[in-house]
């Protein structure tokens, strides 16, 4: 890949974070906000009031990375604690098990635009997430990534948690598999 910088998000270059999600597709529609509102909620509120609450999280907080390639911004990775995230907790996939860490933090979605899609952009995001929650005092990174290799038609769309061989190469080990095209998978930092 060409010139790659990966780093955390902050309201300096919120701008550059809109250009990131207002591709098109889910991501437009999300902005990252799926593992954060109940679902009775969320279905009230329209793409305008998912596009300010994640500038409220910028603004008050560090929720992610965002990645350029030659100066363009081309991705992003939402990574904090599993506490930020009240739908974890309540999915089937992550809910926590009594041998789980606490309050890890948790990698849970990558955006990348399409033109820079299939050049490794996610691995440049995850390393950085990684990275971000290291320097924040993480212990323990977490990732639900999906497997294509068991399910090889998985959409891009379904692909924005991740999937099994990018966090392996980014050394997170599976924990357990919740489903067959799902994994939990955890790394120390």
């Amino acid at each position: 890949m060409s010139d790659t910088v990966v780093r955390p998000v902050e309201e300096a270059v919120w701008h550059d974070l809109e250009t990131v999600f207002s591709t098109r597709g889910d991501a437009s529609g999300c902005w990252c906000q799926w593992f954060k509102i109940p679902r009775a909620q969320s279905d009230q509120l329209s793409r305008d009031d998912f596009h300010d609450r994640l500038h409220d999280q910028v603004r008050t907080g560090t929720p992610g990375v965002i990645a350029w390639v030659d100066g363009e911004p081309a991705g992003w990775s939402a990574v904090e604690p599993f506490s930020a995230y009240p739908n974890l907790a309540r999915s089937p996939i992550t809910k926590r098990l009594a041998d789980d860490p606490q309050d890890p933090w948790a990698v849970t979605c990558f955006v990348v635009r399409i033109e820079f899609r299939k050049q490794g952009l996610a691995r440049a995001l995850l390393a950085g997430a990684v990275e971000h929650a290291r320097a924040q005092g993480a212990e323990v990174l977490e990732g639900y990534p999906v497997d294509p290799e068991v399910r090889p038609s998985l959409s891009a769309a379904e692909r924005y948690h991740g999937t099994v061989s990018l966090f392996r190469d980014g050394g997170f080990d599976v924990v357990r598999r919740p489903s067959a095209t799902r994994a939990v998978m955890r790394r120390t930092v």
